[in-house]
């Protein structure tokens, strides 16, 4: 009997010591599951305060020059960027894209260099990229479903998937992009290689490199100091 009580005591024992390993071990995985829900969330938090600082200090700019005297000089800007394209680049969207980063204080070479660089020089608006661990990029400007939408929000833009393939529209969101970008880096290197990678692949890029001069970035800048200056008439 007492043989039998000590045998008993060990099970209880046994089973009690693998029903606390068990727990331990769902307490372990429970917590490393919090931790990377809560990294996420930080960085998620971490996105909308930037957002909510760029709101904040964003200005349209708005010169007061007579459109007579500066709409010659813009048309000329447009048909510059219609032949570096071979005729791909229509001259409306050419007007709009100007028009538009005027307003953001954005060169708009900058802005035309990406989207040939995004599409491969063909500035296909109905364009989709390459299937990737995050999906398909859509459009002139390549923007991804899980990005394009708070980039419309912050652009006061109504989003439906399939307004991704409208070039007007593209060319906005890469505009106001690369604007609240530059407002967090204030230099085209980071500006550029975030907009490629997202935000946290510029850490994980920068981390490995020690810099943000990207081959992307600089394709970009250097071929847009390349366009001919045409100056403003005022």
């Amino acid at each position: 009997m007492k043989h039998l009580y000590k045998i008993l005591i060990i099970v209880v024992i046994v089973v009690g010591g693998m029903y606390v390993l068990s727990i331990d071990k769902s307490y372990k995985e429970q917590l490393s599951e919090l931790k990377q829900e809560n990294q996420g969330l930080k960085q998620e938090n971490n996105r909308l305060k930037a957002e909510k600082k760029y709101l904040q200090t964003l200005q349209v700019n708005d010169d007061g020059e007579n459109g007579y005297y500066t709409w010659p000089n813009l048309v000329e800007k447009a048909e510059g960027l219609v032949e570096a394209s071979e005729g791909n680049f229509k001259k409306s969207w050419a007007l709009y894209l100007i028009k538009e980063s005027q307003k953001f204080d954005i060169d708009p070479y900058i802005v035309f260099e990406l989207l040939k660089v995004e599409t491969g020089g063909t500035f296909n608006p109905e364009l989709v990229g390459p299937e990737t661990k995050y999906g398909h990029a859509y459009g002139i400007a390549q923007f991804m479903k899980n990005t394009a939408p708070w980039i419309a929000d912050m652009a006061g833009l109504p989003y439906k998937d399939e307004l991704l393939f409208d070039p007007y529209y593209s060319m906005q969101l890469s505009i106001v992009y690369l604007d609240f970008l530059y407002h967090q880096y204030e230099n085209w290197d980071e500006t550029l290689t975030a907009y490629h990678r997202g935000i946290q692949g510029l850490k994980t890029y920068k981390k490995n490199n020690g810099h943000a001069k990207s081959d992307y970035a600089v394709t970009i800048q250097t071929n847009a100091k390349a366009h001919p200056t045409i100056a403003m008439a005022n």
